[in-house]
């Protein structure tokens, strides 16, 4: 087969943007009227659709309120919102006189309240978990508007198929407190918002809610009161590291099953990455034929194009960044071993490996990758260091040069002495380059597995030295060999201030006039760092 014959996907030209569901956030235009309505009738039939002139009146006076979601480029989910005096309104449930009919013509900005209009998903492409993505949109509006809270006037759809044998009050309870879904209500709660009345008559039309609707708030604790109080800059980054214990499996959908078991786990935290250990698909050998290590290695590389689509569904639909470990994945019939980024908004990345192991080489045949790359994401700047690269300083140098503020490394060892290579090595270039590192390791065993046989593993988050960090260096660090999840918080901007303010700046106060690291590029073209 020919190059241009090759079937797009395939396992030995894997093409990453056969994979991807690119998610896009954006401010609506008018431009997007005709779909918005389609949308909007699709979610809620019978009901009055906007008017173009609302939308216009909405988009002049409240731009950034109003937002919208794509993904590949087709408009499947909206919000419309505007500010208001908090104080002006005691009858929340007066629609129009808040929302001013849908023209906002009463939005200020010297308001203290988000009031959201109005949220759709399109039914096709609910369970994507989309709407998550626009509360999480509106909630960071309110911050950077410094606004009190967000109030909202949601409905409960579900109450009709249960009116005969409850109250409303008594079914909005209930839901609350997870005896019973409800498409709307249950959303809601789970997105941090609080039910504060039950409005009844609020949409008349609306039979399947009886025409309840419910009053809910959710409450910005970063507000300040007094603008002019001085606030240190945060960004909060939470980072979950996987502790996957590797077993003899019959199927994928064993592989899959464990996986989505760590990644709902992470956004069930509000994780913005979660990180797999390296080569966890090996668990999957006892599936393909071979006698030689190096012809079944081979044979996982043709899962390649399952793996990608498992991953980078599942960071769509959690929302969450993904680090899938890595993956033996052919290239021109050449093997690597390759980790790749998923983003939560549909995009994917690869990282080879840099440095292969000897055992590595003589079992699997693994060649080395010529690329480092750092990636630029929504939680940060970050690289990927698989296992054995971590040992090499230099490329640590080069990404934080480049700007990674994270390296993530997923490892696989198989005793202690191997982990502590690569423990230690983290830790170090924590220290020396003033960056967070999190390392993600395998535990068990894979009996008759040559090479892959046993594993060790204590997985943990690691940070500079300094007061303003945890005093051993340590965010996160699991118990050794046991299989679990390790989550912590870091801070993008303390580790700003921290290399310019920091007890030692050992970023700052290199001597790069007597030495330095030089990458020599596969173009010929060298860069200094």
């Amino acid at each position: 087969m020919t190059e241009s014959e090759e079937t797009p996907g395939s396992a030995s030209n894997v093409r990453l943007q056969d994979f991807e569901k690119k998610v896009r956030l954006r401010q609506l235009t008018l431009d997007d009227y005709p779909a918005l309505i389609a949308m909007q009738e699709r979610c809620f039939p019978g009901m009055q659709a906007w008017g173009e002139d609302q939308i216009e009146s909405q988009l002049e006076r409240f731009p950034e309120g109003q937002i919208c979601l794509e993904v590949n480029g087709r408009l499947v989910a909206s919000s419309t919102s505007l500010v208001v005096d908090y104080d002006r309104y005691e009858d929340w449930h007066d629609w129009s006189r808040v929302a001013d009919a849908g023209y906002i013509r009463n939005h200020t900005l010297a308001g203290d309240t988000l009031y959201g209009i109005e949220m759709m998903v399109d039914p096709d492409f609910r369970g994507m978990h989309l709407a998550r993505r626009l509360y999480n949109a509106r909630k960071e509006l309110c911050r950077r508007l410094n606004l009190e809270r967000i109030v909202i006037g949601g409905r409960i759809p579900g109450f009709g198929a249960q009116a005969e044998d409850m109250t409303a009050s008594e079914y909005a309870e209930t839901v609350i407190e997870r005896g019973l879904y409800d498409q709307v209500l249950t959303t809601q709660v789970a997105n941090g918002f609080v039910l504060v009345e039950l409005i009844p008559n609020y949409f008349p039309s609306d039979t399947a809610s009886r025409g309840y609707a419910t009053h809910l708030e959710w409450t910005n604790f970063d507000y300040v009161r007094d603008p002019q109080r001085r606030r240190l800059r945060v960004s909060t980054v939470r980072l979950c590291a996987v502790q996957y214990q590797m077993r003899a499996i019959d199927a994928w959908e064993e592989f899959e099953a464990q996986c989505s078991f760590f990644v709902d786990a992470a956004a069930q935290s509000k994780a913005d990455f979660v990180l797999f250990p390296e080569l966890i698909t090996n668990q999957l050998m006892g599936l393909k034929p071979g006698r030689r290590p190096a012809d079944v290695v081979r044979g996982l590389a043709e899962l390649t194009p399952r793996y990608l689509n498992y991953f980078s569904r599942a960071a769509v639909k959690h929302n969450i960044n993904i680090i899938g470990g890595s993956q033996f994945t052919t290239i021109d019939d050449r093997l690597f071993n390759v980790a790749y980024l998923f983003r939560r908004d549909g995009t994917i990345e690869a990282q080879p490996k840099l440095h292969i192991p000897p055992e590595d080489r003589r079992w699997w045949g693994v060649e080395p990758g010529n690329e480092l790359n750092v990636f630029t994401t929504d939680g940060g700047k970050v690289a990927i260091l698989t296992s054995y690269d971590i040992q090499f300083p230099e490329l640590a140098r080069i990404a934080t040069g480049r700007g990674a503020q994270i390296l993530f490394v997923p490892f696989a060892s198989d005793d202690r002495a191997a982990y502590l290579r690569v423990r230690y090595c983290c830790q170090a270039r924590a220290v020396e380059n003033d960056v967070f590192v999190v390392a993600s390791g395998t535990t068990g065993n894979l009996p008759f597995v040559p090479h892959a046989d046993t594993h060790y593993a204590q997985s943990g988050i690691y940070t500079p030295l300094d007061y303003a960090f945890a005093r051993d260096g340590i965010a996160g660090e699991s118990t050794p060999n046991v299989e679990t999840l390790v989550t912590a918080d870091v801070d993008l901007d303390q580790l700003r201030r921290h290399r310019y303010e920091g007890i030692t700046q050992a970023w700052e106060d290199r001597r790069t006039d007597l030495y330095g690291v030089v990458w020599k590029g596969s173009d010929g073209d060298e860069e200094r760092i």
